[in-house]
């Protein structure tokens, strides 16, 4: 079936818009930028914008090497940026992969506050040492795998990592021990595509007739093929006791173009959502916007096609400091996302990653945040503020802790249904600490007992504290 976009005419006779009344600027989340915005990099300058909107132009044209980028960046910001940025790419954990795109709209003027060269560019001069508790598969979803690439971790979802490629590499990616090449000493895991590896997961799947819901992700689903994509959708649509399905990207934030000069996929993709529609199954699209200053009219263009199409789309955000986390930006991205016809569905503490502990802000951060966004836009339009427990516990409200210890920074939760009298700890960024609680992490023999601590005044007995830290010196040594 082909999909294509329709022309939009005024009925007749319709009534002409009113005229907002005289001396009331447009709300600021509604004015979106446009026009040939990348030209203002100078090795931009002569694309044309029908180049620009073609999304092979994008892939064809992404910086993947630090020298090229670099030799794009000179002119367009000063020597010592330049400079500073080449040291943090040296020592970065995850590789390079940058859509001009994104590129364009990082603000070259400043670059070293900008929101989006803070997510996609490190600078040696803003790294800070990784807490003790990083690794680098905080969220242990290595030891979930039921087959290679299929998390099982709730009792009705599985989690498909598909492929192990993204249309831009975020520094923050939480799966950061399997995307993207190897980098800066990591040595990652293997999740190519498969149809061998993918065809275990759907026997899995089918094997287990409590999963209703399943996730697929990656890497990232816009570097999935056509077919490819059908297949997965249509495989998992097959299996009677899957009822939803979402697919995961964050394509729309770094590449929105795709959408709209992509025929293929998007046939694909609204191909998948309308047999999940004949069937009563639900299908929908998982993004991934941290800033308003991504979202422009070129995304309002693409999702205004999914729109059209009937395609649901949710956004998952992380917190990130010095890029969302105060109560002006936070708001905004709410407000234009709704603008955009994309649900605002979780913010996610910022996971244990390592190499990024400037992005990390503190759970009273986010409780702080989550209070401030009630009532900012409708209640179906505000997110859930979370925090992934690292080990395995999964999303917790973030104000739902057993304990939290603002001297120490560890917060304690539980996991009722996903791991029964299991406690998973998170731990702020050392830097938010007061001097006494940084003195004591500074103490390497002090850290299992910070640790023991917070988990018994969480409630946990002798038995709990002791599962707790096999668990956690065997992730450390995996990690």
């Amino acid at each position: 079936m082909a999909y294509a976009l329709p022309l939009l005419k005024e009925p007749e006779g319709a009534p002409e818009e009113p005229e907002p009344p005289s001396g009331l600027p447009e709300p600021d989340h509604r004015i979106l930028r446009d026009g040939d915005f990348w030209r203002r990099v100078p090795a931009y300058t002569h694309v044309s914008r029908a180049d620009f909107l073609d999304h092979l132009w994008q892939a064809k044209n992404s910086l993947t090497r630090p020298e090229k980028l670099l030799d794009v960046l000179r002119g367009v910001a000063d020597a010592d940026f330049v400079a500073d940025l080449a040291q943090g790419l040296m020592s970065a954990p995850m590789a390079l992969r940058l859509s001009p795109y994104v590129l364009s709209l990082i603000d070259w003027n400043d670059p070293e506050h900008d929101p989006l060269r803070r997510q996609f560019l490190p600078l040696a001069s803003s790294q800070r040492p990784d807490h003790p508790c990083v690794g680098l598969d905080s969220l242990g979803e290595r030891h979930d795998e039921a087959v290679p690439g299929l998390v099982h971790r709730y009792p009705d979802k599985v989690l498909l990592l598909s492929l192990d490629t993204c249309p831009v590499y975020c520094r923050f990616c939480t799966r950061s021990y399997a995307i993207g090449p190897d980098n800066g000493g990591v040595e990652k895991v293997s999740l190519k595509v498969s149809e061998t590896r993918w065809e275990a997961a759907f026997q899995y799947i089918k094997a287990h007739p409590a999963i209703e819901d399943v996730v697929v992700s990656g890497g990232d689903t816009y570097q999935l093929k056509p077919e490819q994509l059908r297949t997965i959708g249509m495989r998992l649509l097959d299996i009677p006791h899957v009822r939803r399905m979402r697919f995961a990207t964050k394509g729309l934030a770094v590449m929105p173009m795709k959408v709209l000069s992509d025929q293929a996929w998007f046939n694909a993709l609204c191909d998948v959502h309308a047999s999940g529609r004949k069937r009563r199954k639900d299908v929908v699209v998982h993004t991934h916007f941290n800033h308003p200053n991504e979202i422009t009219a070129i995304t309002e263009e693409a999702l205004g096609r999914l729109f059209e199409a009937g395609v649901t789309v949710r956004n998952q955000a992380v917190l990130q400091r010095g890029v969302n986390d105060d109560p002006a930006t936070m708001r905004r991205l709410l407000r234009r996302l709704s603008y955009v016809n994309v649900h605002p569905y979780y913010v996610y503490v910022h996971d244990l990653v390592k190499g990024v502990e400037d992005l990390r802000t503190s759970v009273a951060t986010a409780e702080a945040l989550e209070k401030e966004m009630r009532g900012s836009t409708a209640g179906f339009n505000t997110p859930t503020f979370v925090v992934d427990a690292p080990g395995g516990g999964g999303k917790r409200d973030v104000h739902s802790y057993e304990h939290y210890d603002r001297v120490t920074g560890v917060s304690v939760y539980t996991a009722p249904v996903v791991k029964a009298g299991q406690f998973f700890c998170y731990v702020d960024p050392l830097d938010s600490l007061p001097a006494d609680g940084r003195a004591r992490w500074a103490d390497p023999n002090e850290h299992r007992e910070i640790l023991r601590e917070a988990l018994i005044a969480a409630g946990a007995g002798a038995g709990a504290v002791r599962e707790f830290e096999a668990a956690d010196a065997a992730h450390s040594a995996h990690a």
